[in-house]
């Protein structure tokens, strides 16, 4: 990496990308390519493994199901197809002179387990479960049978079931995925094969509560990455792939109704979806899919800053949700295949916020009731085209794509009333804070509107892309394998435009008893007196041009909130693949180069109390940096048997900082006045930092796999991470170009952080109907800062110690039932004047029954948070409250006819 010496094992893997031995493969030797699946062709059977008895070799099919033999010579031969779940099969195959194309058979016609590998929760473990075991590193795969067997909403929910991942919700929802504890920041998105931009302003981790279910046919986590994947995965990289006519083994069709009830807001939500796909002939494939969700919900909220201070909020929203994919797929024959995958997804929140602002200082105590009325609207779309070709020992893939994120909150508007202290009083130190509020504050007559704001912003992120793959099997050292080596250039464009404008007068002649309404329903304590969102808008549009603009205050959020950012890299690699009997070796270097910049604002306000005047400056902010770095990678797969896999992998990596933490924008306020005789001058500064450097790991994995023979697997492994230049928000006071000032928050960079941890897991199908799944994951980090000389020994930020799974089903032909729990253990979020923000820890239990009318139709109970688990925040110590939100349960029935 560009601040290490090249490591030794960098230089070995670089030799071996060197050697003169391997001859390529004959040009004109005999191939065999072709298909796994069942006797009625209604499924096909990905990762399944084909033994070619006479031979000794073996291939895996591919995640659609296909494989090649690639050199054979002609003739007859005994072909065994081992696919977890069933029993092994064999088949007679005939060779010819040229390419053999043959379709290899899996399961009995009349077999009750194969009808439920083709719809039921065994389906989905045994897909998964043969993927994981013919990948290259160590992955986990959620496949499009398992994703209908949990109640999610989106793929960051659906990818929670898997060992070492977890989710970060907003609103009692699934949005960012953790990979072993690590922060979602840390982890890289593709859909289809592309890099997939945030759509929120300042982050780089795309939450994936965009992504509807029901347009994805696989999802695949990669914890060891190889060298032809991006590297900026320490975490790991989760790849989306939608859903195509050539995943299906016939054409296919689906539809899902679905009525859903929030107990916290008792109101209906619908929701429809529907996918189709169909081979118009044996070369052209189409494939579609539609979701719409439109969800009522809220929340109640209490939150305190840990000190003097208790805010209590009531949610109301609308979220709407409307996902579709087209993908069109051109297959002219085995040797060609030509793709065009589109994906567009918009979410949308329509949110009301009630709050009530308790500040704690004797006579001074202050009182404040605010609202906040906005549309927030995310979207994602995906376009990427490309093509593979196979030419004698040579395969040539290629991509160029598009992908467009951006997030538009085009009419935020919130209130601010206050009133005068009349007695209040408030405990902080329980997990929900207790308040005594005098009768009078309950009547909205006995405040006053103190400031209303409206604003505009808007995020948007862009990245076009271009890939090319070259592979080459080879012979080396009686061993067939495979050299290949390619590049990717990526142009990323990340914009964040603020337009806010604060009044703080002209409110002479309002009544603001005409604004106030009933009490909401609050379950945390006695809320008051509620705020008529209506009214306050009808308002706002009939008075605003009386109101007075606080000039100032506008331009300094809306300049301070606004940056770009420009972001190219370009990567080259090259690695080598085989196979020595029982070993596969994946060996690889890769390269990038990143150039980054960035352009803001540095908006100054100094108050001087002397001479009674305001200064406000507002000056251009541009930075820019370039950097390079060579990754090295090694995984190691070792079969010590037909049932027992090893693994083994080290590799490096990088996250580059988020867009807002690297953005050039300096919020800096001075207050200047006389003091006994003496000019003092005091200044506060919120300020970003385009000089950070990415966060660069060492990451090394060890992985054993046992396959009983049935659909199960049982695994555990260690890993352990070394994090350079891990990143974190401290007050930099008093250091270089903030000498001088009271407080200074900014980015920075520190030391060194590790992250060792151990993952378990077990997957089981029992022959009786009952499905048994548990995973955890253990793991423990330290973290050292060196600010102004002084040491800070935490642990990584968003880092869970514990995370885990268990699940526990049962099904036969007619009935599926599956309970689930997930957990979560505690993390540290930030450190907030001078105290540790820490987010409890979390445990959900979710429900789902099925039942199969007939093959094509079924009917589904689900429950969601069943013990109604809240989401807690606390400093320091557990009983000090920093946030208490409650959600309650979610109650869903739906129909589903699905036809294959």
């Amino acid at each position: 990496m560009h601040t290490r010496k090249l490591s030794l094992i960098a230089i070995a893997c670089s030799a071996a990308l060197q050697f003169t031995a391997p001859q390529a493969i004959a040009a004109d030797a005999s191939q065999v390519v072709g298909v796994v699946t069942n006797v009625n062709s209604s499924k096909l059977f990905a990762g399944a493994k084909i033994d070619i008895q006479e031979l000794g070799i073996s291939v895996y099919a591919d995640k659609e199901g296909r494989f090649r033999i690639p050199r054979i010579a002609p003739g007859t031969y005994t072909v065994e197809i081992d696919y977890l779940g069933t029993e092994p099969s064999t088949q007679t195959i005939v060779v010819g002179d040229d390419i053999t194309n043959v379709t290899l058979l899996v399961g009995a016609a009349n077999d009750t387990i194969e009808e439920l590998l083709v719809r039921g929760q065994r389906s989905g473990q045994a897909t998964a479960i043969n993927k994981q075991r013919m990948a290259d590193g160590i992955t986990s795969v959620v496949s499009s049978d398992a994703i209908g067997q949990f109640p999610d909403q989106n793929a960051a929910e659906s990818l929670q079931r898997l060992p070492g991942l977890s989710i970060e919700r907003d609103q009692g929802e699934g949005r960012f995925v953790g990979i072993r504890g690590i922060d979602p920041n840390l982890n890289n998105v593709t859909i289809n094969g592309l890099n997939i931009p945030s759509p929120e302003g300042g982050v780089r981790s795309v939450a994936l509560d965009v992504i509807p279910s029901e347009l994805i046919s696989s999802l695949t986590v990669s914890k060891s990455v190889t060298s032809d994947m991006d590297a900026d995965t320490i975490g790991g990289n989760i790849e989306v792939k939608s859903v195509s006519a050539f995943d299906r083994a016939t054409d296919s069709a689906s539809f899902t109704a679905q009525l859903s009830q929030n107990e916290l807001r008792d109101a209906l939500s619908p929701k429809l979806a529907g996918s189709v796909t169909h081979k118009i002939n044996d070369k052209w494939g189409i494939a579609a899919a539609l979701s719409y969700f439109d969800r009522e919900f809220g929340s109640d909220n209490i939150e305190s800053n840990g000190d003097d201070e208790i805010e209590q909020r009531h949610y109301s929203i609308t979220r709407e949700r409307l996902g579709g994919a087209v993908n069109i797929d051109f297959r002219p024959d085995f040797n060609n295949q030509y793709y065009l995958r589109t994906l567009y997804s918009r979410f949308s929140d329509s949110e009301f916020r009630q709050a009530n602002v308790f500040v704690f200082d004797g006579d001074d105590s202050e009182v404040e009731r605010e609202s906040k009325d906005r549309f927030e609207e995310q979207s994602i779309l995906s376009i990427s085209a490309g093509a593979e070709h196979e030419r004698d020992a040579w395969t040539i893939s290629y991509q160029a794509g598009y992908s467009r994120s951006d997030e538009d909150e085009p009419d935020a508007l919130y209130y601010v009333f206050t009133g005068a202290d009349a007695g209040i009083d408030g405990d902080l130190e329980q997990r929900i804070p207790q308040l005594t509020v005098p009768e009078a504050l309950n009547d909205l007559g006995n405040y006053e509107l103190d400031q209303m704001s409206f604003e505009r912003n808007n995020a948007k992120d862009t990245e076009l892309s271009f890939r090319l793959d070259i592979a080459r099997r080879v012979d080396w050292l009686s061993s067939e394998g495979e050299m290949k080596f390619g590049s990717k250039y990526r142009a990323r464009e990340k914009n964040a435009a603020a337009n806010i404008s604060i009044f703080d007068g002209g409110f002479d002649g309002f009544d603001n008893a005409t604004f106030a309404t009933a009490s909401p329903e609050y379950t945390l304590g006695n809320f008051g007196p509620g705020l008529n969102r209506g009214a306050l808008r009808d308002n706002f549009n009939q008075q605003r041009s009386r109101l007075e603009l606080a000039e100032l205050d506008s331009r300094i959020e809306s300049q301070g909130n606004s940056f770009s950012n420009d972001e190219d890299i370009f990567a080259a690699y090259a690695m080598t693949r085989f196979d020595w009997e029982k070993l596969r070796l994946v060996a690889g270097l890769r390269y990038e180069s990143t150039s980054y910049s960035t352009a803001g604002s540095q908006v100054s306000l100094t108050e001087n109390e002397d001479t009674d005047s305001v200064d406000l400056t507002i000056e251009p902010v541009n930075a820019s940096r370039d950097y390079d770095n060579l990754f090295p990678s090694i995984n190691v797969r070792y079969a010590f048997s037909e049932k027992l896999i090893g693994r083994a992998a080290f590799t490096q990596t990088l996250s580059r900082p988020s867009f807002e933490d690297a953005a050039a924008f300096q919020i800096i306020e001075a207050n200047v006045r006389t003091e006994d005789g003496e000019q003092v001058i005091e200044r506060e500064a919120s300020v970003g930092n385009p000089e950070l450097l990415p966060y660069e790991a060492d990451n090394f994995d060890l992985m054993l796999e046992y396959y009983p023979g049935s659909i199960g697997v049982l695994s555990a492994g260690l890993f352990h991470k070394r994090i350079d230049n891990f990143i974190v928000e401290a007050n930099v006071a008093g250091t270089g170009p903030w000498e001088g000032f009271e407080e200074a928050f900014q980015p920075v960079n520190g030391e060194e952080a590790t992250l060792t941890g151990l993952e378990l897991s077990w997957v089981k199908s029992f022959n009786n109907g009952l499905l048994f799944s548990v995973n955890s994951t253990f793991s423990d980090s330290d973290a050292l800062t060196i600010l102004d000389g002084e040491r800070f020994e935490t642990k990584l930020p968003n880092q869970s110690d514990t995370v885990g799974n268990v699940v526990v089903g049962y099904e036969n032909d007619s009935l599926s039932l599956r309970l689930s729990m997930t957990y979560k253990s505690d993390n540290l979020e930030e450190i907030d004047d001078g105290m540790l923000r820490i987010e409890d820890d979390h445990q959900q239990i979710d429900f789902v029954a099925k039942y199969y009318i007939n093959n094509d139709m079924q009917v589904y109970f689900n429950g969601i948070n069943l013990g109604d688990e809240p989401m807690y925040h606390y400093f320091d110590e557990r009983n000090r409250n920093a946030q208490f939100e409650q959600y309650g349960r979610t109650f869903e029935i739906g129909f589903i006819w699905r036809t294959q």
